[in-house]
């Protein structure tokens, strides 16, 4: 068990949601219908997710949220302990209801998510535990639909600079645009993001520029490394470096993952496996890309082994069914690269 003063590898600090996946026959559109022919419910949240991916790989990993006092609210807080992940730094509310998603799968694997946040959009600065956040190699910040968004922002003013930021918007923060996640992406570290994200984050932007060269993403795995598409494609990410952000990693879904740190660009394809639910990739993904960066993973070998956790995922229904406990990957070609 952890002590509350132990450093943690990661401490995430997002929603917390109860998970209801409906499985249906194809996700209905407009005035159509469709069929649910089984029904799963597990626990949730992006950060979550990627904590718990972490503690599988054997990481120390923590947790900033809130819950509240209900079925829903004691079975996340359990699930969080049987994986674990230290939870002294959850706010526990008597009040309030805790947050859900229901999700709707089809038998591509493709999802559509309606997000009922409750009690994670009631987190405010002084309800935080500033040194539990703060006795962390990294901290990652996910997503919140509401107010909590305020209280990430003056948390990130308060840690100690020692401290790593990982940054994934999700589509929710993405859809605020650049400006509005200044201050947040003022002090990340490690930038997570997929590739549909990026460019809705940037659409306001006023530079054409970096909107028209964010297209080679589509051709990405054949430019030449030499190539002017390839350089202005690595040029449209000077808005995030010269915010000082150092590493910043694309998603590319079943492309692969792209990189770059400054000093080397990347693009890694996948790993070709039967997709069965996309829940929970990106999040799994986060997971063993920052577990790789932690034990010094080159670059490539982080998006490497980030892929390969995701491909675990996908090949199971839910989040996290599908994440794999260290023990059951060969990390020998990691380590020696």
């Amino acid at each position: 068990m952890t002590n509350k003063n132990d450093q943690m590898d990661i401490i995430g600090f997002g929603a917390l949601n109860m998970d209801q996946l409906h499985l249906v026959d194809k996700i209905a559109g407009p005035d159509e219908e469709s069929f649910i022919h089984g029904f799963q419910e597990s626990c949730g949240g992006s950060a979550a997710n990627t904590v718990i991916g972490a503690s599988r790989l054997g990481l120390k990993t923590g947790f900033v949220g809130k819950l509240a006092s209900d079925g829903e609210g004691d079975l996340l807080h359990q699930n969080l302990i049987q994986e674990g992940v230290d939870v002294n730094g959850l706010i526990i509310s008597p009040k309030g209801r805790s947050g859900r998603v229901m999700g709707f799968v089809d038998k591509k694997g493709d999802r559509a998510l309606y997000v009922e946040p409750g009690i994670n959009d009631e987190i405010t600065i002084d309800q935080i535990d500033i040194d539990y956040a703060s006795k962390t190699k990294i901290i990652h910040l996910s997503s919140f639909v509401g107010n909590s968004f305020n209280a990430q922002e003056d948390l990130l003013s308060q840690i100690p600079d020692e401290v790593k930021v990982s940054f994934d918007p999700g589509r929710i923060y993405a859809e605020k645009g650049f400006n509005a996640l200044k201050k947040i992406l003022n002090r990340t570290d490690i930038l997570l993001i997929n590739q549909a994200e990026l460019k809705i984050m940037l659409a306001s932007e006023t530079d054409s520029n970096i909107k028209s060269n964010l297209n080679n993403f589509d051709s990405l795995s054949n430019l030449d490394k030499e190539s002017n598409d390839k350089y202005n494609l690595i040029r449209a990410f000077d808005i995030f470096t010269d915010l000082g952000i150092d590493t910043i990693v694309v998603k590319m879904g079943d492309k692969g993952s792209f990189a770059l740190d400054g000093s080397q660009e990347v693009f890694v394809p996948c790993f070709d496996v039967k997709c069965i639910d996309t829940t929970g990739a990106g999040d799994s993904f986060n997971a063993g890309f920052l577990y790789a960066q932690i034990n010094d993973f080159s670059l490539e070998k982080s998006c490497e082994f980030g892929n390969l956790v995701a491909s675990k995922c996908v090949e199971c229904t839910g989040a996290t069914n599908g994440l794999p406990s260290i023990s059951n990957i060969d990390l020998e070609k990691y380590e020696k690269n």
